[in-house]
């Protein structure tokens, strides 16, 4: 679990923070080294105060946003989902949903995720990646959380996109491959539909996807 997320709630990230975490404090660090090298040699022919100015520039955006992003985290408390995102944090309780959408990103590296919205704040959370030939997908306990807490509702989009995750559940639970799974079938969807690269899928293709 995300350090810093409370007590029994679950992760809803795609890709922990703890296989990123490492590439970008190296980014992080390189930044700040980079700025401390450009600083050192400004400063051989410019004012102090001008040579740090330079190397704040070049390290301080970089290092700050690689910072930031290691914060980001999306987690499910009972029915209520958090979304971490640097210093803000957005909270959309599932079960009192006014909006739940499957959106797709048909591209090299195609994603599809839910944005859902209670009518004070929209949270989008990503599902799966996929490329030609494999992908990742959100594991099966986030998968399960997560349907259970639009399944709690009576937004009949929600209870639709739950379907879809179940389904996804089942087809995971057989081994089945990429084209019967249902989240992968969401981006067959948009690009049969040639609604690249992004859409967001129609209640009927929504309802299809979990048949």
């Amino acid at each position: 679990m995300p350090t810093g997320d409370p007590a029994g709630s679950v992760p809803l990230d795609l890709i922990p923070s703890s296989l990123i975490a490492p590439r970008l404090r190296k980014v992080a660090l390189f930044a700040i080294v980079l700025g401390v090298v450009v600083a050192v040699g400004v400063g051989f022919f410019a004012s102090t105060g001008l040579a740090v100015l330079v190397g704040a520039i070049i390290a301080v955006p970089t290092a700050l946003s690689a910072l930031l992003t290691m914060r980001r985290r999306i987690w499910l408390t009972g029915t209520t989902i958090h979304a971490r995102h640097g210093l803000r944090t957005r909270s959309v309780d599932a079960s009192r949903a006014v909006s739940a959408e499957v959106v797709v990103r048909a591209a090299r590296v195609s994603q599809v995720g839910v944005r859902i919205g209670d009518g004070n704040a929209l949270v989008s959370i990503p599902l799966a990646l996929y490329t030609d030939d494999g992908g990742r997908e959100l594991d099966l306990l986030g998968l399960r959380s997560l349907a259970d807490a639009l399944n709690a509702g009576e937004l009949a989009p929600a209870v639709a996109v739950a379907s879809v995750l179940i389904g996804q559940l089942r087809a995971e639970a057989r081994g089945a491959g990429l084209e019967e799974r249902p989240l992968y079938r969401a981006v067959r969807t948009a690009r049969e539909a040639g609604r690249v690269p992004q859409t967001v899928l129609t209640d009927h293709e929504v309802a299809g996807l979990a048949d």
